[in-house]
């Protein structure tokens, strides 16, 4: 296999080495370091680590003068002295050599049995995750893969790293040198918010899944989209968490209690104005996210409470009744229907959730400016 050749070839390297010989130490009293453990730094190129901390129980001993680091780049390879520190961490930049023990010296320079041997074994990395998928934000793209890599060892799953690099529309690939990967975060969850990007420029995503060990896994397959400003794909964040991006308001009727410019349409607002239409509750209980109607004037029913719509465009009348003030649960693929009463007359709005995140929801909306009119359709938000 590729792993064990790039060690064999790091093994011929080492033969000049000088080998630990036990017959020309000191002898010692010191007991040998217990518990020898250590964690990877993923590069973002799986089988290539960016370097190896390893970690053991401290001795504890007045006459200890510090601890030495042997390493060895194959099985059948000679160990050598890779470094000496006096704390119970080294930290070795780099690829990794395959094994490593360690011994502890006295301040007379005797020096203990070895610790136990680890082995830098990468067969031993997660699998990648399976899928990665995408919806378009405006300057943000939310992403979603299949969680396999998690559920395949949950002991020694740690969690993802999410990279983005450019894409080349012109001729349809990701742009894949070194220089030009950015990893966008770290998460536990199969959901990433990758934002701060600009609209209209397209990009790469991929995403790996990290082991306890610090083992990264492949890539999963790159996926590309682009941040594009919308009526689709709009993002509220529950009120618990951004406060100030947690409201929504279809639109704007100057002619109706004077709640705002007469033409603009979807706009994320503060969840605790009182002329928003609606606002994301998280529930502490259980971490749902619940859809909350806020101006005087809204109520809310779903639009079908047995079944999910396949698009924003299925939701063509709003029903004549069953609206109410409570607070309806989010759940990806639902649609909801307001009904709007301004100056006593009725304005009719709908949105379907695409999905739910920990933090956030993000959802199609149309709204008809017509009043009395329950015929729904999708409208832009004049960008």
């Amino acid at each position: 296999m590729r792993l064990l050749s790039r060690y064999a070839l790091l093994a011929g390297g080492l033969l000049g080495w000088g080998c630990r010989s036990d017959t020309t130490n000191l002898v010692s009293t010191l007991p040998p370091p217990q518990n020898l453990a250590y964690q990877l730094d993923p590069s973002g190129t799986p089988g290539q680590p960016a370097g190896i901390l390893l970690v053991w129980d401290d001795v504890q001993s007045g006459s200890l003068g510090g601890y030495r680091i042997y390493s060895r780049g194959s099985t059948t390879g000679a160990y050598g002295l890779r470094g000496e520190t006096s704390s119970n961490t080294f930290h070795d930049n780099g690829v990794p050599h395959l094994q490593y023990y360690v011994t502890a010296a006295d301040v007379n320079g005797g020096e203990s049995d070895a610790s136990n041997v680890i082995t830098v074994d990468e067969r031993l990395q997660l699998p990648q995750p399976a899928s990665l998928s995408s919806i378009s934000l405006n300057q943000a793209i939310h992403l979603q893969w299949a969680d396999n890599a998690a559920l395949s060892d949950p002991a020694r799953f740690n969690w993802y790293r999410l990279y983005s690099l450019p894409y080349d529309l012109d001729h349809g690939v990701c742009i894949t040198q070194p220089d030009s990967i950015f990893l966008e975060g770290t998460t536990v969850s199969d959901e990433f918010l990758a934002t701060l990007l600009t609209n209209g420029v397209p990009r790469c995503f991929g995403v790996s899944a990290i082991s306890v060990e610090g083992y990264e896994s492949l890539w999963s397959a790159l996926w590309h989209d682009t941040p594009r400003p919308d009526a689709r794909n709009v993002l509220v964040s529950a009120l618990e968490v951004s406060a100030a991006q947690s409201g929504f308001r279809f639109w704007n009727d100057a002619n109706a209690n004077g709640r705002g410019d007469p033409g603009e349409l979807g706009l994320v607002q503060d969840g605790n104005r009182t002329d928003i239409d609606f606002w994301v509750h998280l529930r502490a209980s259980d971490s749902t996210l619940w859809i909350v109607p806020q101006f005087a004037g809204d109520s809310i029913r779903l639009y079908d409470s047995t079944q999910a719509v396949p698009d924003l465009t299925s939701i063509d009348f709003a029903p004549a009744s069953g609206y109410t003030r409570n607070m309806i649960q989010a759940v990806p693929g639902f649609a909801y229907v307001f009904q709007r009463n301004e100056n006593g007359q009725y304005h009719y709005a709908a949105l379907r959730v695409t999905a739910v995140g920990r933090r956030y929801i993000i959802f199609d909306w149309s709204a008809q400016t017509d009043p009395g009119n329950p015929e729904l359709r999708v409208v832009k938000n004049g960008l």
